[in-house]
């Protein structure tokens, strides 16, 4: 198994539900945990990311601030459309450091992942970054 960056796979954030243009939604796939997105409130938040192709992938990492349930789905069309249920999780808070969080895929193949964060913490929430395991 390797850790990527979805970016460096060819990934491309295609959807966000907020967008903030100091913290836009392709700081998540960027690798870097000092940039990140971040929702403008309210809940639910969401973000798609696009795989150039169909790629197996057996886990993801999410690092992230105030999430505090996030659930992914996934579909292996070529439009954003029709996912289904992958996994949820609840995560616990963190005070002063970031949420690092692994979810299991069990080797899903998608073209689309869709992250759903359901509730936060808080009316604001981040997520730093999003690694994959393929």
């Amino acid at each position: 198994m390797t850790d990527s960056s979805p970016s460096s796979l060819g990934a491309k954030v295609v959807v966000a539900s907020s967008s903030d243009e100091s913290h836009p939604p392709e700081n998540i796939i960027d690798g870097n945990t000092q940039t990140f997105w971040m929702s403008t409130g309210l809940f639910p938040q969401e973000f798609i990311i696009r795989f150039p192709e169909p790629t197996s992938i057996s886990a993801v990492t999410v690092d992230s601030h105030n999430v505090k349930q996030l659930r992914i789905e996934k579909n292996t069309s070529q439009n954003a459309s029709q996912f289904e249920f992958v996994t949820e999780k609840d995560f616990e808070h963190t005070e002063g450091h970031l949420q690092s969080n692994t979810l299991s895929l069990d080797g899903s193949s998608a073209i689309h992942l869709r992250f759903i964060i359901t509730t936060g913490y808080d009316y604001f929430v981040s997520v730093h970054r999003v690694t994959v395991q393929i």
